[in-house]
């Protein structure tokens, strides 16, 4: 009995010294963790501040890249604004001659068959006006208007409705109508125009508007609110007047009033004009064009003379060519 008991307290012991070891080595391994936490802890947060200093200075490099192109931008934006200011003056310079040019040509190619044409106040009257001036005894100063002959029996005015117009030379355009109006005694009929060849009064779309007395005060009623649309160029206007009222057996005069051809061609236009308006027997063209002038351009821009050269320039060849006259006005006060 007694050396059994003996085993089993040699047994219990063993188990013990066992257990004891693993809690000793579990011990053990969280000392030595904890140890060599710190010290992985610390490698870390020197590993973070080289990368945020790596990435600082990258941004840095970003932000000076960044800098010079925009200063090179700002560089290429600027010597395109030059370039294309440059390329204006180019322009115009190149208009004025080109303006030059054609004048300079007109003068060359029309002086023999205009020679005493312009200083002719009037046309030969036909039958049909004499009877109509019978009892009308004018002042022989009263055949012209600014220079421009009025004895046609037909008058179509032809008006350029520019915000440049409408702005600066309105009441002078509204005083020229009236002279020319106040001139004639009586015709067989009239049309109004603008420069675009849109018709002041609907209702009498392609045909005359008989000459009466409330006929000349609905016109000049009429041009104080007048605004249609304008491209500022007489060329459409021009043309509707020919292909709608030309007529071989007619005298019609037509008064364009203006500031400015901004586009088209000069020699375009010309053309386009003497194909339509066909010359009689005579030898003369049946549809007289007449043009005035305004300085608009020359008196609000301080002396700018390039606006209105290529419209100068174009109706002083149609003029010349047409057996009208052009006058230029000195200024927009009357």
């Amino acid at each position: 009995m007694r050396k059994k008991r003996r085993d089993v307290d040699t047994g219990s012991l063993s188990f013990l010294d066992v257990v004891c070891c693993g809690f000793g080595a579990v011990i053990l391994l969280l000392v030595i963790t904890k140890i060599f936490e710190p010290i992985r802890l610390e490698e870390t947060h020197v590993e973070l501040e080289n990368l945020i200093v790596k990435y600082e200075q990258e941004l840095e490099d970003i932000l000076g890249e960044t800098r010079i192109i925009s200063r090179e931008r700002l560089a290429t934006i600027d010597n395109v604004d030059q370039s294309e200011t440059q390329i204006e003056q180019l322009q115009a310079e190149l208009t004025r001659i080109r303006a030059e040019f054609l004048a300079t040509q007109g003068d060359a190619e029309f002086s023999n068959e205009l020679e005493g044409r312009l200083a002719q106040a009037k046309q030969r009257l036909t039958e049909e006006m004499q009877r109509l001036l019978a009892d009308y005894r004018p002042d022989p100063d009263d055949y012209m208007v600014g220079g421009i002959p009025v004895d046609s029996e037909y008058i179509i005015f032809i008006i350029d409705t520019s915000g440049s117009m409408q702005r600066y030379a309105w009441t002078r355009v509204q005083q020229q109508v009236t002279e020319t109006l106040q001139v004639y005694p009586q015709v067989k009929g009239i049309q109004v125009f603008n420069d675009m060849g849109e018709y002041m009064f609907a209702s009498y779309r392609n045909e005359w508007i008989p000459d009466t007395e409330s006929t000349r005060e609905a016109i000049i009623d009429g041009l104080r609110n007048w605004s249609a649309f304008s491209n500022s160029s007489p060329r459409e206007g021009i043309l509707e007047a020919i292909e709608t009222f030309y007529d071989p057996t007619k005298k019609i005069s037509l008064y364009v009033y203006s500031d400015d051809f901004s586009a088209g061609s000069i020699n375009a236009v010309v053309r386009e004009v003497d194909r339509r308006n066909q010359a009689g027997e005579d030898g003369t063209r049946r549809v007289r064009i007449h043009a005035v002038a305004f300085p608009v351009y020359y008196e609000v821009t301080n002396g700018e003379l390039l606006s209105s050269a290529r419209f100068a320039v174009l109706m002083r060849v149609l003029c010349q060519r047409n057996g009208g006259t052009f006058v230029a006005l000195p200024s927009l006060r009357g």
